[in-house]
Formats: C-alpha cells, sequence, structure tokens
C-alpha cells in the first residue's frame, strides 16, 4: 500500500503535465473532442511505455525517472502538423527518433560538453521556466474567466501551506506523501468552495486500447526530420541535467554507458511514441523534486507508476478522475515541487569554480537568455516561426548558450569530473 500511494503521487505530479501537450497540439490541428480524449489517454499510455525504458537498467539509465511528453517539441508540431500534414509530422517524429538510437553511443562520449557550468545552468533554467506554469496555476490557468481570483488564491496556497506543515512537523511515511495529501486536502477544499468538476468521470469512457496509426500514417520530408532531430538533441541536454540531478539525489554514480542507455530509451520512446501518433518524450524535471521532497528513490516505486499508468491509459475515465483536482491546487503543489528542481540547479552549481570570470560569464549569460526569453518570448519573433523552438523557449535557447559559451571559454579542458563519467 505505502508503495501504491508513492506510486500515485508520482503519477499526480506529472499528470497535469502530461495531458496539456495533448490538448495543446490537438486544439491547434483542429482535432474533435473525441480525439482529442485519445490523444490525451494514449499519451498517458506511452509515458508509462517511456518511463519503464529509462527506469530499468536493461533499456535505461536504472535512476527513477518519470518520462513524459516534451513541451520543446509543441510548436514545431503544431507548426508541421498544419502546413505539411499529420503523415509528414509522425513520420518525421518516427526517423528524428531512429536517429537519436544510432547517435547515442557518440552523444554519451560528448558529455564531456556538459559539465557542472552547463548542467547546473540548464537545470537552474529548467526550474525557472517552470515556476510561471506553477504561478498560472495558482491563478486558475492563463485564460479563464476566473483568473486571479482571490478564491483560486486561497486553494494554491493552502495546498502549498499543507504541504510545507507536513515537511516541517511529520516524519518518515506522512512526510514521504505530503504532496499527495495536499493535492486531496486541496482538492477537498476546493470541493466545498464548489469547483471540483465531477461530470467529466461520468461521460468519459471506461476503456479504449490505444491503436496504432489512429490517426495517421507516416510521409517524410527532410525539413521537418531535421527539425524533430535538433529538438531531439536539445531534450537529450535538458535530460542530461535531469541525469546529474537524480544521480546526486541517489547518490550513484553514472558511467558513460548509462548515459548511453538513458538516450537511446529516449530514443525508443520517441519512436514508439511516433508508431502510436503521441509525442516525444524526455525526462520529466517535476518528478526530481517529487523524489527528493518523499526522500524515497527505489525504482519499484516508479514501476508502480508505470502500472498505473498504462491503467489510466487504457481508461479515460480513470484518466479523468486524476483530473479533477482543481489547477490552483496542482499549482500550489508545483511551486513546491518545481523549486526544488531550481534549487538542484543552483546545488550543481556549487561544485564548480566561482573565482574563475568565464565561468561566471556562462552562467550569466546562459541563465539571463533562458529567462529573459521566457519573460519576453516575442523578443526574436523576426526571425521567424521556423525558429520558434529556439527563439522562443528559454530552456531551449538557455542550454545551447551554456554549451556554445562554455566551449568557447573553457574549451575541452573544464568538463566534468571523470568519476562521474567514466
Amino acid at each position: 500500500m505505502k508503495n501504491f500511494i508513492l506510486s500515485l503521487q508520482h503519477l499526480l505530479a506529472m499528470y497535469a503535465g502530461a495531458i496539456l501537450v495533448p490538448i495543446i497540439v490537438g486544439t491547434s490541428l483542429k482535432f474533435t473532442p473525441e480525439q482529442i480524449a485519445y490523444l490525451v489517454t494514449v499519451d498517458i499510455f506511452m509515458c508509462g511505455v517511456a518511463t519503464f525504458l529509462e527506469a530499468n537498467r536493461v533499456t535505461g539509465t536504472g535512476l527513477p525517472i518519470v518520462l513524459g511528453c516534451t513541451f520543446i517539441a509543441v510548436a514545431p508540431m503544431i507548426l508541421i502538423g498544419q502546413t505539411k500534414g499529420l503523415d509528414v509530422l509522425y513520420g518525421s517524429l518516427f526517423v528524428s527518433g531512429i536517429l537519436v538510437v544510432l547517435i547515442a553511443p557518440v552523444f554519451s562520449y560528448v558529455v564531456k560538453f556538459f559539465p557542472p557550468v552547463v548542467t547546473g545552468s540548464v537545470v537552474t533554467i529548467i526550474g525557472i521556466n517552470l515556476m510561471p506554469v506553477a504561478m498560472n496555476y495558482v491563478a486558475g490557468g492563463q485564460g479563464a474567466k476566473d483568473y486571479g481570483d482571490m478564491k483560486n488564491i486561497i486553494l494554491g496556497f493552502s495546498t502549498l501551506l499543507i504541504i510545507l506543515l507536513l515537511q516541517r512537523f511529520t516524519h518518515g511515511f506522512l512526510k514521504s506523501i505530503a504532496i499527495l495529501i495536499g493535492l486531496i486536502a486541496g482538492t477537498l477544499l476546493a470541493g466545498a468552495f464548489g469547483v471540483v468538476d465531477l461530470n467529466q468521470v461520468g461521460t468519459a469512457h471506461w476503456f479504449e486500447f490505444p491503436k496504432p496509426f489512429r490517426f495517421s500514417g507516416f510521409a517524410f520530408d527532410i525539413g521537418a526530420i531535421l527539425v524533430f532531430f535538433i529538438v531531439a538533441l536539445v531534450s537529450l541536454i535538458e535530460s542530461t541535467g535531469v541525469y546529474t540531478a537524480l544521480s546526486k539525489i541517489t547518490g550513484r554514480t553514472l558511467t558513460r554507458n548509462d548515459y548511453r542507455k538513458g538516450y537511446t530509451a529516449e530514443g525508443l520512446a520517441i519512436v514508439i511514441g511516433s508508431i502510436f501518433n503521441a509525442f516525444p518524450y524526455t525526462a520529466y524535471s517535476q518528478n526530481v523534486g517529487l523524489v527528493s521532497l518523499s526522500g524515497v528513490k527505489k525504482n519499484n516505486v516508479i514501476y508502480g507508476m508505470v502500472i498505473l499508468l498504462l491503467i489510466c491509459g487504457c481508461i479515460p475515465k480513470l484518466g479523468a478522475l486524476a483530473n479533477i483536482i482543481p489547477l490552483p491546487v496542482l499549482g500550489g503543489a508545483m511551486i513546491a515541487m518545481f523549486g526544488m528542481v531550481m534549487a538542484y540547479g543552483v546545488s550543481i552549481l556549487g561544485s564548480i569554480d566561482f573565482k574563475k570570470q568565464n565561468n561566471l560569464l556562462v552562467i550569466a549569460v546562459a541563465v539571463g537568455l533562458g529567462t529573459g526569453i521566457s519573460a519576453v518570448p516575442e523578443a526574436f519573433k523576426a526571425m521567424g516561426e521556423q525558429f520558434a523552438w529556439l527563439t522562443q523557449n528559454g530552456i531551449v535557447l538557455g542550454a545551447i548558450s551554456a554549451i556554445v559559451l562554455n566551449f568557447f571559454f573553457n574549451g575541452l579542458k573544464y568538463q566534468q569530473n571523470e568519476e562521474n563519467v567514466k
């Protein structure tokens, strides 16, 4: 029972983020409500498959990593889907996943390009860029009629307060499920306010198994393949930061072979996702904070979450039940989890030599660009939509900036300690 509750906590932590991508993409590509509902369930199912590939030491890193659909791919998916069609969209994703699998052995050897000054900057940028999502949720969800309503603020910060009190005054099991208790208590409070909608549970279907090529087959376009391959490489860079953070949390030293298997698992997840007309997948940083807050680092909890994801991915009614948690309640919990991601980025940066001006410049420019473009996403609008994946995404721009600047200032001499990547 304890492991089940901890697994459920992991599922709830990533569920909202996982369903947002299919809703955004499906709506933009003019899918029907029924098709969007299927897109959500197949995405949840594929999150389970992808997480299993990553969490076991045969096909992945073996770390308690959760894979979910990447927000980086949203803009390219919409652009290519609207201009070139669904067949090109999914065919290009399929080929990009194969390319990731093929380059994984080489990519694992160039992890020296991602020393603490790079990975720490990336994890910090990820944490900072996630915080606006949490704050928008607390306010009620961007575009909501009651956005910023005091009722939403009360729900969000009541949830956060409950989590903080549990972390401060409880121990052992209760402390490890503080996030789940906070979500349940927040939802009950929201029910008292009359903002919990159960209608979606009543109207949802009981069972629907994912089907290959539900929406489209494959067609191929070199330009589209290149775009998704670049997006995949950026996701690998982002995941490298997650690998590093969880390596520190679990106290396990990663070898180059571990990195190779981690990258390969992500490539396989992209391939399988495309076959089922789903999404490209990457390591979810929100669950990193949960591993730290709960103190539970065993993979059997992640395997339990995989089973829950597969179930939810076949039973839309269960998925709808998990989705009754109001956005302000989720936002309150996300403040704690996303903040922990940012804190671990700062912790990674603590291992570098701050006396070197070069290192300070790498952090200053990378974090500055990564957070600045998130605050002003239209700054580089003149570069066109074809570069939106780079110019309108703080994580992507910050990560690439950190890599290029580190190479420019430090070359290959300054790299991760050999005990971290052997």
